[in-house]
């Protein structure tokens, strides 16, 4: 079992649904329930399935829930692109975000890889 909470990529997913949570906060009222809900779940989706990774056995259970983090960044990355089409985010606020989980998913997929090199 590993401190998830010592991973570098856990304190960047948790640092960015922090800033998710605090942007989606002015989106319309009308999006509650849709695109607010999505984006918030899938980007708190990211640290709890490094979490939950950690506190499995092995390297291989990890590498699987690595991967399942990944998605949920991509996931993440879309729905930004979709908020940003939608006008709920200015430009700069876009391109942040979407460089900060760009970021996430290379060191997702830089430790998916080292994790199944050891193997």
């Amino acid at each position: 079992m590993k401190d998830f909470k010592s991973l570098k990529a856990w304190g960047k997913a948790h640092e960015l649904t922090l800033k998710i949570y605090n942007v989606t906060k002015s989106f319309l009222r009308e999006e509650v329930f849709g695109l607010t809900s999505q984006l918030r779940r899938a980007c708190a989706s990211i640290p709890v399935n490094i979490a939950e990774g950690c506190g499995r056995s092995g390297d291989a259970e990890l590498a699987r829930f690595l991967v399942i983090a990944s998605g949920s960044a991509s996931e993440v990355e879309y729905h930004l692109l979709l908020a940003h089409d939608l006008n709920y985010l200015d430009h700069a606020e876009y391109r942040q975000l979407d460089g900060e989980v760009n970021e996430l998913k290379r060191m997702l997929t830089a430790f998916i890889n080292k994790l199944k090199a050891k193997s």
